[in-house]
């Protein structure tokens, strides 16, 4: 039995420290505290409580002991839930919660109001009378500031915030410059959507209106953490409030803002742009301690926190940059609206990063400018939860709530946040309690679905003018100033926007342009012409003999063992398989310089376990990666197993891409088709960000696909979904069927001066098989080829010449072997895009006999290539389609009657009188 066990655990270790302190010297406590530990025996288990009879020990502890103790429990009250009854809300009552506070509820009443109690000690205040505490408790827990954060279960986290609480009640202390300087920025952000409001009249712009403290506060953090080592800032937030931002916040000339306004063109054609308040920006700011800082705010699609993965990714990227020596000197800042965060489940799948090796970043300042409502949906009905942070509790973080019309409490909680990240390394959420003065956008009427709400935020007085008086009733400035700092900011715009409408054309500047100095934006010209991917023997030699030794001094499973030893038989018969085409393509590419990151479920090993990048040792399971030994000045070789989340980890990918692209960028799916868990990010960022935001990014997907029975959620990659995105210049397809090939193609991704997305679809059972090998000098000496020819095959007689993609093709081999056919050729596409249209032609020309042209596909006729095919290839139509009938699903589930349907596609191939696979 604990000598504590009759208190609770919030109460424990106040009362240890007290009776530790006691047996070292009773004096130095309290009488009444002496009195009581001296009526106990701790060291036993005599004692109890209330009377009660232990071992024939009658003990009862005194009437004001009994009463310390419901202190501390009120005190215990409060710092769990004070929250719940704070006066955070600026525009709507709070909802009633209970028990209160009410000290009736903790065994107190108002008769004890005036007595001292040494629990005060527990806050800070020594001994103090009831009143005193209850005064001290409701200035830290139930102002305009609502702390959640008694669920932390680090007692150093927990007593650190609890002393920051203490300072000052948890009120700011700012001096009359720095309350001028919030002022500056709360004007700034209210009369620059006012402004906008006036000069364009009905348009979109999704106005911070009833959250302008975001402003001073996402200031006061850039401005502190510089002054704590941060030296570059990452930013993610959806739309609203983002035109403010760019220009109060990131310096964006609000000439720039106008124009876009104005509708104006873009300077160039080789993109379409995006609207106003979706494009990111970089800049340098220097503080006001002359500290240089780098700002970036990512561009976001309309899908809500897809952008958080982004950041996290691009924040990651900068981390693990050779320059930055602590990884919390780049600080990412997410921006949330308040039904989003409750929403979407990605929050939860990039909260759940936050401690991963793979993918921490050392804490990320999370902001909810929380609007109370989600288009015309009220809170209520947008979550369960209590809270829309409460997501956030799933790492044990810190929440903040703060009432958005109290600028110096925004200011302050801002800067506790930023605080707490820079100690802790750790998330920490602020809940930004505000409201939306207009509708969703300008032109949406909320009284329709609001109209009690709407009607109090008429009457609503905002941020800035709350604060002026404030300050004027504190001496601190008086109306004129207000009145000066207004017009000046007001005159400033009306400058830019002059100015503004002299330029014709609107020009979009490019997002971290520092990174991506020395690569090219190129068109599918330049697309399709050959990179050099060559390599010399020597380097591909030492290269497998790194990767082919593990340490001798350690122990490994035996088939392991023997796996990586292969590799190097492998290279010395010169029979290189797919697994080899990945190890050199990385090891020479690391020699080289660059660096290589690999994320995904099961990566390490390989979903089919041909990879085994990382090997474990038998009896410590300690890791080597023996890609870290390939040189001395080799490039970084990262290779993670991530969480089982899509839509997050590709989304973090492609934000790491995104900042660095001199790292091969790879994820795979454990299966292709799980790639679909991720098509918000697949369709608004990779096919896209070029064409809208001029964001070159090289990530690599890598997606097994191919029809071996396994099921419908097993076969297919769904190709037709990437080829249908694929248009003029966005992207990379590919589906190889040679390790060579496979090496190659990796290797341009990184040789070339520019960056594209590259889609693979990888195999599964080609991983083994025993014709999918290359030799050394198809390695060595080789390019990546968009098509290769039928070498086994004399062109004049061929009567049937087959196009297929993939694994289809060693399928195909097989039964032509079987029959002995000289008169069919196996054309293999392995870029489906862009598509390589010379060569075929080429390819069809060379086969000048041949009057029967088919395109044969394994899977249904409704997916994979062939309505790729039909639209880029003139005549395609007049081609004869082997493939499966159309289907719902990719596959059957059955693995017989997909072996059947299989195998009618293939005979079908060879015989046209064969065509009955529709019946089934």
């Amino acid at each position: 039995m604990d000598k504590y066990s009759f208190l609770n655990a919030a109460h424990t270790a106040y009362f240890a420290d007290l009776y530790d302190q006691y047996l070292k010297n009773p004096d130095s406590v309290e009488p009444s505290w002496r009195a009581f530990f001296q009526g106990y025996d701790f060291g036993s288990e005599n004692y109890g409580m209330e009377g009660e009879i232990v071992e024939g020990v009658s003990t009862q502890i005194p009437e004001q002991l009994q009463k310390e103790f419901q202190v501390v429990k009120l005190i215990d009250g409060y710092r769990s839930r004070g929250h719940l009854f704070t006066k955070t809300n600026p525009v709507r009552a709070r909802r009633k919660y209970a028990p209160t506070l009410e000290i009736e509820n903790f065994g107190l009443s108002k008769s004890d109001l005036q007595t001292v109690f040494s629990a005060g000690e527990i806050i800070g205040l020594e001994t103090a009378s009831l009143q005193n505490i209850i005064d001290h408790l409701e200035r830290i827990y139930c102002d305009s500031i609502g702390v959640e954060y008694m669920y932390i279960r680090k007692p150093e986290e927990i007593e650190w915030i609890q002393k920051k609480l203490n300072v000052n009640d948890n009120h700011s202390n700012f001096t009359p410059d720095e309350k001028k300087y919030i002022l500056k920025k709360l004007n700034q952000a209210v009369t620059f959507e006012s402004f906008l409001h006036t000069k364009y009249v009905g348009q979109k712009r999704f106005s911070l209106e009833g959250n302008e403290s975001l402003i001073p506060a996402v200031d006061a953090i850039i401005e502190k953490a510089a002054d704590e080592g941060v030296k570059e800032f990452v930013m993610g937030m959806a739309h609203r409030g983002r035109l403010s931002t760019l220009t109060n916040i990131f310096g964006k000339s609000a000439k720039d803002i106008f124009s876009e306004f104005d509708g104006k063109d873009y300077e160039e054609e080789i993109f379409d742009g995006d609207v106003k308040y979706h494009l990111g920006w970089t800049s340098n700011r220097e503080t006001y301690n002359n500290k240089k800082i780098n700002l970036n705010i990512a561009p976001n699609p309309s899908h809500l926190e897809t952008v958080g993965a982004v950041v996290q990714g691009i924040t990651r990227a900068k981390q693990d940059k050779e320059d930055i020596t602590d990884a919390s000197q780049v600080l990412p800042i997410v921006v949330h609206g308040d039904a989003a965060i409750a929403g979407q489940g990605l929050v939860y799948e990039v909260v759940q990063m936050a401690k991963l090796d793979g993918y921490k970043t050392n804490g990320t300042i999370h902001i909810v400018v929380n609007n109370q409502i989600g288009f015309t949906t009220n809170y209520l009905d947008g979550r369960s939860s209590t809270y829309c942070t409460d997501v956030g509790k799933v790492t044990l973080s810190p929440v903040l709530h703060v009432n958005s019309d109290d600028a110096e409490a925004v200011v302050h909680a801002a800067l506790f946040a930023l605080h707490f990240r820079m100690k802790f390394k750790r998330d920490v959420f602020i809940d930004l309690l505000g409201y939306r003065k207009y509708g969703h956008n300008e032109g949406d009427e909320p009284k329709f679905t609001q109209p009690l709400l709407y009607k109090a935020i008429a009457k609503h007085k905002n941020p800035k003018d709350i604060y002026a008086a404030k300050l004027i009733a504190e001496g601190i400035v008086d109306e004129g100033y207000v009145k000066h700092i207004e017009a000046r900011y007001k005159a400033k715009l009306e400058e830019n926007l002059e100015d503004s409408r002299k330029e014709d054309k609107t020009e979009i500047t490019a997002f971290m342009q520092e990174e991506w100095k020395g690569f090219v934006r190129v068109d599918e010209d330049e697309m399709m012409k050959t990179v050099d991917t060559t390599v010399s023997k020597k380097l591909l030699t030492d290269v497998t003999k790194v990767i082919s030794n593990l340490p001798k001094d350690k122990k490994f499973i035996r088939k392991i063992q023997r796996l990586v030893e292969s590799r190097q038989t492998m290279f010395d018969e010169d029979r290189l398989d797919w697994a080899m085409a990945e190890h050199l393509a990385y090891g020479s590419l690391l020699a080289e310089g660059f660096d290589v990151r690999i994320s995904g479920q099961d990566v390490e090993r390989g979903t089919f376990s041909h990879r085994h990048a990382v090997v474990k040792v038998e009896d410590s399971e300690e890791e080597i990666i023996l890609h870290k030994n390939i040189s001395e000045d080799q490039g970084q070789f990262n290779i993670y197993n991530s969480l089982l989340s899509e839509y997050g980890v590709v989304g973090f990918d492609y934000g790491y891409a995104m900042a660095s692209p001199n790292t091969l960028t790879i994820w795979e799916a454990q299966f292709g088709d799980f790639s679909n868990g991720a098509q918000i990010m697949i369709d608004q960022y990779l096919s896209s960000g070029e064409d809208k935001w001029k964001t070159s990014n090289g990530l690599v997907l890598l997606l097994p696909h191919g029809y071996e029975g396994q099921g419908a959620e097993h076969s297919s990659a769904r190709m037709e979904r990437y080829l249908q995105l694929c248009a003029k210049d966005n992207m990379f397809v590919a589906d190889c069927t040679t390790p060579a090939n496979m090496f190659h193609l990796l290797r341009r991704q990184m040789k070339a001066n520019y960056r594209k997305p590259l889609v693979v679809f990888t195999p599964k059972s080609l991983l083994r098989h025993p014709k999918v090998v290359s030799t050394v000098d198809e390695f060595a000496k080789g390019s990546f080829q968009t098509l290769i020819d039928d070498e086994n095959v004399k062109a004049d007689e061929i009567k049937t010449l087959v196009f297929m993609t993939g694994k289809f093709y060693y399928d195909l081999l097989e039964r032509r072997e079987e029959l002995n056919r000289d008169d069919v050729a196996l054309i293999r596409i392995e870029q489906l895009f862009p598509l390589p249209s010379k060569a075929i032609e080429d390819t069809l020309k060379k086969y000048k006999n041949a009057d029967d042209i088919v395109w044969a596909q394994e899977e249904p006729r409704n997916m994979g290539a062939y309505s790729h095919i039909l639209m880029h290839i003139d005549g395609a139509k007049n081609w004869r389609v082997a493939s499966r009938r159309p289907y719902g699903a990719p596959a059957a589930g059955s693995s017989l009657r997909s072996k059947i349907r299989h195998q009618q596609v293939i005979d079908y191939v060879f015989d046209k009188s064969k065509n009955n696979q529709r019946k089934n």
